[in-house]
């Protein structure tokens, strides 16, 4: 500290005093006591330094804020939020000829305000009967208004359908890359409203229909878990964005499960299919 500033806290020492004499003798006892207080309180304010933080004072401060902070959720979980109103279950039924009931069930989503539900075509073809579960619970027969077999798509409307529909927000495939994260939302094996994730493996594939002469090019291919159940599913990408619709896989064994590689048609191509147009 400098001569100055010594010089002027012995100056204000001194003040203090001959000011607390003054006020004992002039005022009563309490209010004597009070305005010494208050002078002690402006020297203690105006010459007394304040304690400084240090390095390590800092750092447990920050390790503190650091560990009550919230990390924000993952993508995926936006995702899903983002998804899950849109999303249908789609059951089936249909009658073979020994009057045996087939049962069957896929995905579908929700793609304008109209409630109309895209899906695969080979999800409901054949059946007897359609019901469709929406994402609040209600329940509905649903009947087909449009047919894509060149694409395997297919076009519902529920016979009841809610008060309130939520459609999904359709995404620009064509602003994708190899690599961009992918996810798949549906009811593989009737697990309702399963979710998985991947990235886009590839443009531009053909996929061989299963059990007709059906290829479909232009398909987009991607490794997220998809399975029986998530036929007619949306995939999506990090904004929770449809950008296909799941249509199948590929397995070398010829079995119906998955191995790694599936494949979506575009939404602008399903949409187009529809007679509509996608918003971008």
């Amino acid at each position: 500290m400098s001569e100055l500033s010594v010089s002027k806290m012995e100056s204000w020492k001194g003040k203090i005093k001959t000011i607390a004499s003054q006020l004992r003798r002039g005022l009563p006892f309490a209010w004597g006591v009070f305005a010494t207080l208050v002078v002690i309180l402006i020297y203690h304010f105006t010459f007394v330094l304040p304690n400084q933080l240090t390095a390590e004072d800092v750092n447990a401060s920050v390790m503190q804020v650091m560990a009550s902070a919230t990390p924000p959720p993952a993508y995926s979980a936006l995702v899903y939020q983002v998804i899950q109103p849109s999303m249908v279950l789609i059951e089936t039924e249909e009658t073979h000829r020994n009057a045996e009931t087939g049962h069957g069930l896929g995905s579908g989503v929700i793609v304008d305000n109209f409630g109309d539900i895209l899906t695969s075509l080979h999800v409901i073809q054949g059946a007897n009967r359609i019901t469709v579960t929406f994402a609040d619970g209600t329940q509905s027969e649903a009947q087909v208004i449009t047919e894509m077999p060149e694409l395997d798509l297919a076009v519902l409307q529920a016979l009841d359908t809610p008060l309130v529909v939520v459609p999904a927000t359709l995404g620009n495939p064509g602003a994708m890359r190899v690599g961009d994260e992918a996810y798949v939302v549906g009811h593989p094996f009737g697990l309702y409203g399963s979710m998985s994730s991947g990235v886009i493996s590839g443009f531009d594939r053909v996929f061989n229909v299963p059990n007709s002469n059906v290829q479909i090019p232009g398909m987009i291919q991607f490794d997220a878990a998809a399975n029986p159940g998530n036929s007619g599913g949306p995939l999506l990408n990090r904004y929770g964005h449809v950008i296909g619709i799941v249509t199948g896989l590929t397995n070398p064994t010829q079995e119906n499960f998955f191995v790694g590689i599936g494949f979506a048609v575009p939404i602008n191509t399903a949409v187009g299919g529809m007679g509509g147009s996608p918003p971008y």
